[in-house]
């Protein structure tokens, strides 16, 4: 069957944090704001007194950084002990993760709010859950999506630069993996078949962050709020999350989880710098058109994502290692076995590889 998965509410714009009242009281009266030292310092503190002003009963839990099993348990014990009616993420894609799995375990609303646009995560109904020492371990997997999820556009647009660069990378994989798993009339995210409606919106993404992705990152750089600024906003967010979801994940996405077989300076990367990476290998995994690659390529270059080894921190890297990164994508619960043909650990391996070699060439 198709399925078609999204938030029940999506709401975008300026000072969107303190001009939905309405919509969070909907929710209950005693959330836990789940965020860490740095974003409570930008707007935590800020939004929790406009809250608690409200007449609402806020409670502040640090997050620690990593969405972990060990992490998603301690919010889960003070939740209990708090006796909160629902759960706020502030932050990035980990925290917003954590918040979904601490909701889903006391079956509690959810608002995600987060404050950059730099993945893809808030609006679908999963979570990915890393170890302790943030190595990918699995997918957590819920039955409802976010109950809203909230973009204050003049507080993304502080935000550093290189981090809405990275939203537009994890969000130009969407159409690039959608595609695969139409050409192989595989599942999406939900198990079921592609809706429609799921690989228009994972096209239309591709089309919104090509045509204003340069501009919003320009706008961001002088942290102001532009018509195209807001477009790529929701081309992150909204439109990469449901087309992700509603449309599947392929190789891109699983060569990214493919890294976590390494240690060293490429997890000092964030998600969407090394979904860059896996994307490219994609690409040449399927032998794409030479136009559409250099696409690609020259337009990550002009927002400073990682084309080549060296910039992923795999310079050095043994063709053992490069190995390794194929085997744990191809790994028979990976999004690798979405894509129209079979995927062994040495075609990634030598993909990588000649990513590398294409981009040197080209200079």
């Amino acid at each position: 069957m198709k399925i078609f998965a999204s938030p029940s509410r999506y709401i975008q714009g300026e000072n969107a944090l303190f001009n939905n009242i309405d919509v969070i009281k909907g929710l209950g009266e005693h959330p836990v704001i789940l965020c860490d030292d740095t974003v409570y310092g930008i707007v935590g503190e800020k939004f929790i007194d406009y809250l608690t002003k409200e007449g609402l009963k806020p409670i502040h839990v640090a997050f620690n950084g990593e969405a972990s099993e060990n992490e998603i348990e301690r919010v889960v014990k003070i939740g209990k002990e708090e006796n909160i009616d629902f759960i706020m993420s502030l932050g990035g894609g980990k925290s917003s993760d954590s918040a979904k799995a601490v909701a889903d375990v006391l079956s509690i609303p959810v608002i995600v709010a987060p404050t950059i646009a730099s993945t893809d995560a808030p609006t679908s109904a999963l979570s990915v859950i890393y170890t302790d020492e943030g190595a990918f371990e699995r997918y957590n997997f819920y039955t409802k999506n976010p109950d809203v999820v909230l973009m204050d556009t003049t507080v993304i647009a502080k935000a550093p630069t290189r981090l809405l660069a990275s939203g537009i990378a994890d969000g130009l994989a969407t159409w690039v993996e959608a595609r695969a798993v139409m050409e192989k009339h595989g599942e999406n995210m939900i198990s079921g078949e592609q809706p429609i409606a799921g690989t228009a919106i994972a096209k239309t993404c591709e089309q919104v962050l090509f045509e204003d992705g340069l501009k919003a990152m320009a706008s961001a750089k002088k942290g102001v709020v532009t018509k195209a600024f807001e477009n790529v906003v929701e081309a992150n967010t909204l439109l990469s999350g449901i087309g992700f979801e509603s449309a599947g994940l392929a190789a891109a996405h699983a060569i990214h989880n493919g890294f976590t077989a390494l240690t060293g300076d490429i997890h000092h990367l964030t998600h969407g710098e090394k979904v860059a990476y896996g994307t490219l290998t994609q690409l040449f995994l399927e032998d794409r058109p030479t136009e559409e690659i250099d696409k690609y390529i020259h337009f990550y270059q002009k927002i400073n994502m990682p084309t080549t080894l060296e910039e992923i921190h795999l310079a050095d890297a043994s063709y053992d290692d490069l190995l390794a990164i194929g085997k744990q994508a191809t790994m028979p619960d990976e999004t690798m076995s979405e894509m129209p043909f079979e995927v062994t650990p040495e075609m990634v391996a030598q993909a990588l590889i000649a990513v590398d070699s294409y981009v040197k060439q080209m200079d």
